[in-house]
């Protein structure tokens, strides 16, 4: 049972950003601090990736663990209330995540997630960043 009233919900739901959330700017941060310059939200690519790199054909993806469904991640679990339809609308945004990932590769762009849970680690992030753009 849900302890909030629909209108509370939907309140609260509505508040959740789908760009320039805590995760991506973290992201966007450490990409600047290693001298990289980026596109932000370029709606011509499919998916309309977090950062773009045009010059490199590389395209940076940050994810919310619960929302993309991160795999063995604890911040990936199931609501305990409405099962059906948060399982068939967590699996639509994976099923939609492969669909942008395979039509980006296919057009000749690399690209990379970033899980919400990744960005906690600054050090290691900041590396595998580095190696993505570098190579």
């Amino acid at each position: 049972m849900d302890r909030m009233t629909p209108d509370e919900r939907s309140r609260l739901m509505s508040r959740i950003r789908c760009k320039d959330t805590s995760p991506e700017m973290v992201v966007r941060r450490a990409v600047h601090a290693l001298g990289f310059r980026y596109r932000l939200h370029v709606d011509k690519l499919p998916g309309r990736p977090d950062l773009v790199f045009s010059g490199r054909r590389k395209v940076i993806f940050v994810h919310g663990c619960f929302w993309h469904r991160h795999e063995g991640c604890r911040f990936a679990y199931m609501p305990k209330t409405r099962h059906e339809f948060w399982s068939a609308k967590l699996e639509r945004n994976r099923e939609r995540d492969r669909e942008v990932i395979h039509r980006l590769n296919e057009a000749g762009w690399k690209v990379m997630v970033v899980w919400e849970c990744e960005t906690r680690e600054g050090a290691a992030l900041k590396e595998s960043l580095r190696r993505f753009l570098v190579e």
